[in-house]
């Protein structure tokens, strides 16, 4: 008989009686001691856990190593507890749940690469994704039942319809003429680079995915939706503050939006009078649109019907250009002028090269690209440097237990790789924080074994690899070529005539960091130079004429009810 069923049956004066005569105090007490005892098994198996898993700090009861975490880019403490324990791969518990943090590359290869089968799912992830994009879009999406790995295949293929290796290359014009406006416009504001940069970055992947160029710096589209996604990558770094707390005390999720300021907003499922989120409506109003008959959003209503295309996942496969080629693209362009201010030396021989290749009567394109070696050197230590996913994107998660170097790691945990740690390895990079392309050029003695062909580990591993990484690679090669090829980077200059100085280390503390605004002076190499970036971005901008458009969504106003 239930337990319910049986106090049914008893006689509600015989109930009444018993309590009063067992006393309140008693039953408290009870419930008190059954609380504890739950607490200690469940403590038990943290610790019967902890005893196979990789090394890490002691965990606490229920808050785990959550109020050990330090305040800000935690990153670097991880990296503390793989020196601490001589250990590739250390174990921190959030909550109740453990985190394996991977700090070396050998490690990450063997696991995350060589293993992709296994490591090919995500974790369930309460902020980031049930709270945020949806645990249904690709960027977050569990793989362990044969329906869940058919839909993420399904999304995996369209997203690398629109911008896989293969595909990326027919982008290369307007990605080309966007690279050129960009040093057109440094020539006239010079001291805004970084809004250069975004606006190159969104309009790139705005032609990509809805057939319109983003030609002003301050269009809503770079204003509002860049903000969003920093908004995002600032919340969601592991910490002891809201709302990443919730990972740690799941039950407070369950409290509604309006009444729980502790979620920041996070859970409110925003539909506008329309019934459709923001990224679905700019996709659904693209695929009105006449011409630009091969930007992604009308591919994605043309392939609707063969897949059986939700428009939650046209939003999400709309959306995730953004956040695969506009934040992390220009967060890279910016760590590259930061590079070339404080390491001056690392242009000459780049110029050399540039001028010997090049000349000044063009820039740079990508076909160029095999007879400039030390520039593909200088690119990859750009992203090896001061990578912006610098733990790697979302967790992976293991679909199985699986064993390495005879330290469990159990089904379903979350698994992230430190790419700070890994490119800061002295093993493979010594004295990693200076900015040596060297360590990339064949022969060279600064060079170091690294596992794989390209060097770094920027871009994530194995099936859960970033969507945009043939997109940014690109795009990134070219505008740093352009950059470089154009413009020396110098100190800016105080009131006083002094130069300023710039903080290698000054960055933010998003998941995709940045450097914090720095000043620096930017002039054209040669008045010949010059003039060829006048001619080349005055045509850049004809060329690019065929996609200019206006959209009548802003985010800002989107879901204001009508």
């Amino acid at each position: 008989m239930a337990v319910e069923q049986l106090f049914a049956a008893l006689p509600l004066h015989y109930l009444q009686h018993g309590i009063s005569k067992f006393g309140a105090g008693n039953v408290l007490l009870a419930v008190v001691v059954t609380a504890l005892m739950g607490i200690l098994a469940d403590y038990a198996r943290m610790l019967y856990l902890r005893s196979k898993m990789p090394p890490g700090p002691l965990p606490l009861p229920i808050v785990g190593n959550t109020f050990q975490l330090p305040d800000v880019k935690p990153w670097f403490w991880f990296e503390d507890l793989s020196k601490k324990y001589k250990s590739p791969l250390i174990t921190v518990w959030i909550g109740r749940n453990p985190t394996v943090w991977i700090n070396d590359a050998w490690a990450a290869n063997e696991l995350l690469d060589k293993r992709a089968g296994i490591y090919c799912s995500r974790p369930r992830m309460l902020v980031f994704a049930e709270l945020g994009a949806g645990q249904n879009n690709l960027v977050n999406m569990i793989t362990v039942s044969q329906a869940q790995r058919d839909r993420f295949r399904v999304q995996r293929k369209l997203m690398h319809q629109g911008v896989g290796i293969q595909q990326v290359k027919r982008y290369r014009d307007f990605q080309n003429d966007e690279s050129k406006v960009v040093a057109y416009d440094m020539l006239t504001a010079p001291e805004e680079y970084v809004a250069h940069f975004e606006r190159y970055a969104t309009s790139v992947v705005s032609i990509i995915g809805f057939g319109r160029r983003v030609g002003d710096p301050k269009d809503p589209i770079i204003t509002e939706v860049i903000k969003v996604m920093h908004h995002a990558a600032d919340l969601n770094v592991p910490g002891k503050t809201f709302p990443m707390l919730l990972e740690t005390f799941p039950v407070l999720a369950k409290v509604p939006t309006e009444f729980a300021p502790w979620k920041h907003g996070l859970g409110s499922k925003k539909r506008s009078h329309r019934g459709h989120d923001f990224f679905y409506s700019l996709a659904e109003e693209a695929n009105t649109n006449p011409g630009h008959d091969e930007c992604y959003s009308k591919f994605l209503f043309k392939e609707k019907p063969k897949y059986n295309l939700r428009p939650q996942e046209i939003s999400a496969l709309a959306g995730n250009l953004f956040g695969a080629g506009s934040d992390t693209s220009s967060s890279t362009l910016i760590t590259a002028i930061l590079a070339m201010r404080a390491f001056p030396e690392t242009l000459i021989p780049a110029w050399e090269e540039l001028d010997r290749v090049v000349g000044s009567g063009r820039s740079p394109s990508f076909e160029d690209d095999a007879d400039l070696p030390y520039i593909r050197a200088f690119v990859k230590e750009v992203f090896r440097w001061r990578s912006v996913a610098i733990i790697g994107g979302q967790p992976h998660a293991p679909v199985q237990d699986d064993y390495y170097n005879g330290w469990l790691i159990p089904k379903s945990t979350w698994v992230q790789g430190n790419v700070w740690a890994i490119h800061h390895n002295e093993k493979e990079f010594p004295d990693p924080d200076r900015f040596n392309p060297n360590r990339f050029m064949k022969d060279s003695p600064d060079a170091r074994p690294f596992p794989g062909e390209k060097g770094y580990m920027t871009f994530g591993w194995g099936r859960r690899v970033c969507s945009g990484q043939a997109l940014a690679e690109q795009g990134t090669w070219l505008t740093v070529a352009r950059l470089v090829w154009g413009f020396k980077v110098e100190p800016a200059l105080d009131k006083s005539g002094k130069p300023i100085a710039v903080d290698i280390f000054d960055y933010t503390n998003g998941l995709n960091w940045r450097p914090q605004p720095f000043k620096v002076s930017i002039t054209p190499r040669s008045e010949e130079i010059k003039q060829t970036i006048i001619r080349e971005g005055e045509q850049a901008l004809a060329d690019l004429a065929q996609f200019e458009g206006e959209t009548k969504y802003r985010m800002s106003t989107f879901y204001q009810q009508n």
